[in-house]
């Protein structure tokens, strides 16, 4: 049974909204210190002007700090028990933003609930620190979601690679044929196409609905937000943003994509720090999601899918082992990884 979404609330100039970005830091010290300089210098003031439609008059709070009168922005970073410095930087440089330190990895799902629990924003921005904010990009998606209708949840920004390239980052909710590309990729064509859950983009920037974003930035209504719950903690990293949209979609709510917004994506950052440990979550965040929301023939058909791919995967470790292209401890952790997936 859909749950009607509630209508949104009305803003004015004297009744501006506050916006809370919530950011999970994972030994990414670097990288996290050039999200927040993007976040902190982004123009909050052109937020009026997209809400009002009018000509912005007011003065902004700077990033993290809250004055009476203008509108502000709150900055949480939860830090996993980095070992770089990361929280002791943002505390250095960055006083206005509160850090909330976990003491070990809690995962993604956990420390963003942390996060969004603290937070006390109308809008709800979960970004990932090996991002970089562009231009206007948080005014415009706070715009659109605030004056979009009841039915709408969240919203995302276009992705760019580094070097200005364009980043997949709408898709359609995971299918079989998605599982099958992921191992056999086949043309470069069937892979960047709708059969593999790509959306086209608009060429004229108009927004779009989406199934869900890539979970690098989504901002979320918290009457959204507060119908559809927080992230599911049992997803330790990855899936955990495709979750709450199947809930979100479930329950009536709609979720959009802004390709006018750009976000910069250095993309796994954190993850990259530990390879196979990160493709076995991936794996088991996977199953999990389609045993809570798809068919027992799906997880079996994507089962069966996934351990093809796996044995084609062991051959090609194999024969880079034999000829000196992988270290045997680096063969080893593959291997090691490929194993405890055949056996979910």
């Amino acid at each position: 049974m859909c749950l009607e979404p509630p209508r949104p609330r009305e803003y004015s100039r004297m009744n501006l909204p506050l916006l809370s970005i919530v950011i999970v830091s994972f030994n990414t010290r670097d990288l996290l210190g050039r999200c927040l300089a993007s976040v902190v210098h982004s123009p909050y003031h052109l937020l009026v002007a997209s809400i009002l439609d009018e000509e912005p008059t007011l003065e902004v709070a700077p990033a993290g700090y809250a004055v009476e009168g203008k509108m502000s922005c709150e900055v949480i970073v939860v830090d996993n028990a980095s070992l770089d410095g990361s929280a002791k930087m943002v505390l250095n440089e960055y006083p206005g933003v509160r850090v909330l330190d976990a003491g070990e990895n809690l995962g993604f799902a956990r420390a963003t609930n942390w996060g969004l629990r603290e937070a006390r924003g109308d809008l709800l921005l979960l970004l990932n620190p090996d991002t970089e904010v562009v231009g206007d990009s948080l005014a415009q998606l706070a715009g659109f979601l605030l004056k979009g209708g009841p039915q709408l949840a969240a919203v995302s920004p276009a992705l760019l690679y580094p070097d200005g390239r364009a980043q997949h980052a709408a898709f359609r909710f995971p299918t079989l044929w998605m599982s099958l590309f992921d191992f056999f990729p086949l043309h470069h064509r069937v892979v960047d196409s709708r059969l593999n859950g790509r959306y086209q983009v608009p060429g004229d920037g108009r927004p779009f609905p989406i199934d869900h974003p890539l979970g690098a930035a989504m901002m979320i209504r918290r009457d959204a937000l507060d119908v559809v719950g927080l992230l599911d903690e049992e997803f330790f990293m990855y899936c955990e943003e495709v979750d709450w949209c199947l809930r979100a979609a479930r329950a009536g709510w709609s979720i959009y994509q802004l390709p006018t917004a750009k976000i910069v994506h250095h993309g796994g950052q954190s993850s990259g720090q530990l390879r196979e440990a990160m493709l076995v979550e991936l794996h088991r965040s996977r199953y999990r999601l389609f045993r809570k929301h798809y068919s027992p023939a799906f997880v079996r058909t994507h089962r069966a899918i996934t351990r093809l791919g796996l044995a084609r995967e062991w051959l090609r470790a194999k024969r880079r082992g034999w000829r000196g292209l992988m270290s045997q401890d680096e063969l080893g952790r593959r291997l090691a990884a490929y194993r405890t997936i055949w056996s979910m």
